[in-house]
């Protein structure tokens, strides 16, 4: 039995065809190394499209099923249902040797990952495919990407949802279209390699205790301590350390693991000593003070002053914001600049568009509501033209995709190989000169969607919708770029308090460490040309000012090499594009500030930042106070 008929038609598909395994899984919550799966389904496809296998079971996770209203599984419903680890086998011997599909695939792959850890066994799995990525990248003109959306949209029923298998059943046949798609317009395929994982910690680690209060500076000379004050511990101590962490967070201090130009107090019992504390402590002038000294102020912490949780609602504003200084130093919105000591351009905030009205600022253009790609021409031309697109209200496009309406044809560009694919699909192709004074053509009824994402220029903001009285809690801030031969790029986030400095070394979001202890904030992989940012803001403590998101190239390229990122943000994980924004002025940077998620009053805000250094990522986590051994 066929669940996609008619099969795919191996012979057109290509390189397209492959062995599926397609998941998904109900659980208990959000977070793979607290929570458990409560059911799981697994269809199997061969690359001809005709089904090979299929099972579905409930699962026993020995513990409280959760938010039983999403998926309806009762602790009634769950009992007498197998533990994981029965099933586990039968499970791996479907998944091996195929890719793993899923809708949101990081979600779903994470939790099997634990799930098979948990039952002392490998996760077989060396590649997945997210459809989710996949559609973002052929980009169909949906309100958003929900798997229901894109059933309706591609025309596959659906009968329960929130059931495992059912959900199944619609991602195979959201698949064999999403597939169809990518051939048509000659896409690759978003697939992400899944080195070996065995999981060995199944408790989160434990968050660090926000401070509640604002940072009043270093400790003066015979004065006391206060709350809020950010203090250091290096060396050997008398008492135990957790200990005096423990008694100095409990009396209203932010006790740090790293020392920075912010550090009110450094604690040590050999000032002499050679670490790294102590040297930097000594570099910045940082007040230092034995153990002593330092339970005898903890006797007398004098009152501090609590960070806002609340303000006046504020408009909008409509004037020039101040400068936006970077880890050390202003960051330019004018040029790529690589030293630090560029002067900010300021930029004007907007409302976010209103639905069924075209992106702010664009009403009017000639190119409001058009998506153009560019072909061609060395860096900066192709940077100009872009931004010239910009400029005249539509949005640059970087790779091919259903909603591009327009092609603007470099010097070369001729030799690009979606020029073949574009002449097929019968797209408008201009010249350079079509940028001076734009003539439109009527778009096809298919490139249509009820609202475009505001297009944002370099150094634009926006708010970000508050639809009851309170923005929405989980935002996606998503970097794309052309896929790369030559090297990797990686997509990271710094948590910053008021001083623009991370409270700990785990408020540094990076491949390494890709979530913080809270899950406040994820790095999700959609494939080797997409990461994500996934932001909990409702669940980010009050002294959380600022999240910058940025990437780094390792190796010896830059992002000049690279060319252009685009950079989306949606409410949820499929939710509709807010805002779009493409930033191609890079040229010998290996590190860029992509955008910067902040706080104003009870607004959150977004900026598109645009900014490049020529460091790497180590000097880059250092001048946010991230603690980088040498």
């Amino acid at each position: 039995m066929s669940l996609v008929s008619p099969s795919f038609n191996a012979p057109a598909m290509g390189d397209y065809a492959y062995d599926w395994a397609l998941v998904d899984v109900e659980t208990s919550g959000l977070m793979a190394r607290r929570d458990r799966v409560l059911s799981v389904a697994v269809i199997t496809i061969g690359p001809d499209g005709e089904q090979t296998g299929e099972f579905s079971t409930l699962l026993n996770p020995g513990c409280d099923p959760g938010p039983v209203e999403v998926h309806g599984l009762t602790v009634e419903r769950l009992q007498g249902a197998p533990t994981f680890d029965q099933v586990a086998g039968r499970i791996g011997a479907m998944l091996q040797g195929r890719v793993l599909v899923a809708h949101n695939a990081q979600f779903d792959y994470d939790f099997l990952a634990h799930e098979f850890a948990r039952a002392r066994m490998w996760l077989p799995v060396s590649q997945r495919l997210c459809t989710l990525a996949l559609n973002r990248q052929v980009d169909p003109p949906t309100d958003d990407m929900k798997l229901g959306t894109l059933a309706a949209h591609y025309g596959v029923s659906r009968q329960r949802a929130h059931d495992a298998l059912d959900d199944t059943r619609v991602l195979a046949g959201i698949l064999r279209a999403s597939l169809r798609e990518a051939a048509r317009l000659d896409l690759p395929l978003p697939l992400v390699t899944c080195p070996p994982r065995a999981e060995s910690q199944f408790t989160p680690k434990s968050a660090k205790t926000p401070c509640a209060y604002r940072n009043p500076g270093r400790l003066t000379p015979g004065g006391p301590l206060q709350q809020g004050m950010k203090v250091a511990i290096t060396g050997e101590t008398a008492h135990a350390r957790a200990e005096l962490v423990g008694r100095a967070v409990a009396a209203g201090l932010n006790m740090m693991i790293s020392v920075s130009r912010h550090t009110s107090v450094l604690v040590t019992n050999e000032p002499a000593a050679d670490s790294a504390k102590a040297r930097r402590a000594l570099a910045e002038g940082v007040p230092v003070v034995d153990e002593r000294t330092f339970l005898r102020l903890l006797a007398d912490v004098r009152p501090g002053t609590a960070h806002e949780t609340t303000a006046a609602r504020v408009a909008p504003v409509t004037e020039p914001e101040a400068e936006q200084v970077g880890p050390v130093g202003p960051v330019s919105t004018t040029s790529t600049v690589p030293t630090p000591e560029a002067a900010a351009s300021p930029c004007v905030p907007v409302p976010a568009p209103r639905p069924s009205e075209p992106s702010a600022g664009t009403s009017g253009k000639p190119l409001a509501g058009r998506r153009v790609l560019v072909l061609g021409g060395v860096h900066a031309d192709a940077a100009a033209a872009r931004t010239r697109v910009v400029e005249l209200g539509g949005s640059a496009a970087i790779n091919l995709s259903a909603s591009v309406t327009d092609v603007v044809l470099l010097p070369g560009g001729e030799g690009d190989r979606r020029m073949r694919r574009i002449t097929a699909l019968e797209l408008p192709v201009h010249d350079l000169h079509w940028l001076a004074s734009p003539t439109a053509t009527d778009r096809r009824a298919g490139a249509l969607r009820p609202q475009e994402p505001h297009v944002m220029p370099r150094g634009g903001v926006i708010d970000l919708p508050m639809p009851h009285g309170e923005p929405a809690p989980q935002w996606y801030v998503t970097a794309g770029w052309t896929p790369q031969s030559d090297c990797e790029i990686d997509v990271i986030a710094f948590l910053l308090d008021e001083e623009e400095q991370v409270t700990s070394d785990e408020d540094f979001i990076f491949y390494g460490a890709p979530e913080s202890p809270a899950g406040t904030a994820r790095l999700l992989t959609g494939g080797p040309a997409e990461q994500t940012i996934a932001l909990d803001l409702a669940s980010l403590p009050p002294a959380t000012r600022k999240i910058v998101i940025a990437a780094a190239i390792d190796g010896a390229a830059t992002f000049g090499t690279v060319g252009a990122i685009q950079i989306g943000t949606a409410p949820g994980s499929s939710g509709a594009p807010l805002a779009r924004a493409t930033l191609d002025a890079a040229t010998t940077e290996r590190t860029m500030l992509l955008a910067e998620i902040y706080r104003r009053g009870p607004l959150w805000r977004l900026r598109a930042v645009g900014q490049g250094y020529d460091y790497g990522l180590d000097t880059l986590a250092r001048g946010y106070g991230v603690d980088i051994a040498d």
